[in-house]
C-alpha cells in the first residue's frame, strides 16, 4: 500500500485544482461568463459517462494501469490547454470540449479505481484506516498543488504555471509507472 500511496500523492501534487482548469479554458479560449457555469458540467457528464466502462477497463487492465491511464488523460487535458491558440467561439468549442471529456475521463479512470487498488492491497482489517490514509494524502497533495499553482499564476501568469504542472505531471506519471510495476509490488498486474 505504500507504494500506491506514494504515487497518489506524487500526482496529486500535479494536479491542478478543477477551477483553475475551468478558469483557464475561459481566459484561453474566451469562454463567455454566462457559459462558464457549464463547464463543471461538462466534466461531470464526461465523469458520469465514463465511470462504468472505466471501471470494466480497470477489471480487464488492472486498477493501477487505469489509474496512470488516467493521468495520462489528464496530461494530454494540460498540454491542449497549453498548445492550442486561443480565441472565439465557435472555434474553439471543439478544443474546449476534447479538454472537458479528458478531464471527466481523468475522473473516472481514477476516484473509484485508486479506491479498489488500495482496497486490494490492504488487510481487511484496516481497509478503512488504508482508505483514509491514501484519500487524506491525495486530497493534501491536491491542496499543495493548488496553493502552489496560484502562487504561480499569481507570480509567472496563468500558462507558465500550467506549464510547470504538466512538466510536473509529465515527469511524475512514468515515475509512478516505475513504482507500480516494481517487482517488489505485489499485485501490480490484474488484480490491483
Amino acid at each position: 500500500m505504500g507504494r500506491l500511496a506514494a504515487c497518489a500523492v506524487l500526482l496529486g501534487l500535479t494536479t491542478v485544482s478543477d477551477s483553475f482548469v475551468y478558469l483557464l479554458l475561459q481566459r484561453g479560449f474566451e469562454v463567455p461568463a454566462r457559459w462558464f457555469p457549464l463547464l463543471p458540467l461538462g466534466t461531470a457528464a464526461a465523469f458520469l459517462l465514463l465511470a462504468v466502462p472505466a471501471g470494466a477497463v480497470a477489471d480487464r487492465i488492472g486498477r493501477r494501469r487505469l489509474f496512470l491511464l488516467g493521468h495520462l488523460a489528464l496530461l494530454v487535458a494540460y498540454g491542449l490547454v497549453l498548445a492550442v491558440p486561443g480565441g472565439p467561439p465557435p472555434a474553439v468549442v471543439p478544443v474546449v470540449v476534447t479538454v472537458l471529456v479528458l478531464h471527466g475521463a481523468f475522473y473516472a479512470a481514477t476516484d473509484g479505481v485508486l479506491a479498489a487498488a488500495v482496497a486490494g492491497v490492504v488487510p481487511e482489517a484496516m481497509r478503512a484506516r488504508g482508505l483514509a490514509l491514501v484519500g487524506t494524502g491525495q486530497a493534501l497533495a491536491r491542496f499543495a498543488c493548488s496553493i502552489g499553482f496560484g502562487a504561480a499564476w499569481t507570480a509567472w501568469g496563468e500558462g507558465p504555471a500550467l506549464a510547470v504542472a504538466t512538466a510536473g505531471l509529465a515527469v511524475s506519471t512514468p515515475i509512478a509507472l516505475a513504482a507500480l510495476r516494481s517487482p517488489s509490488c505485489p499485485s501490480a498486474q490484474r488484480t490491483a
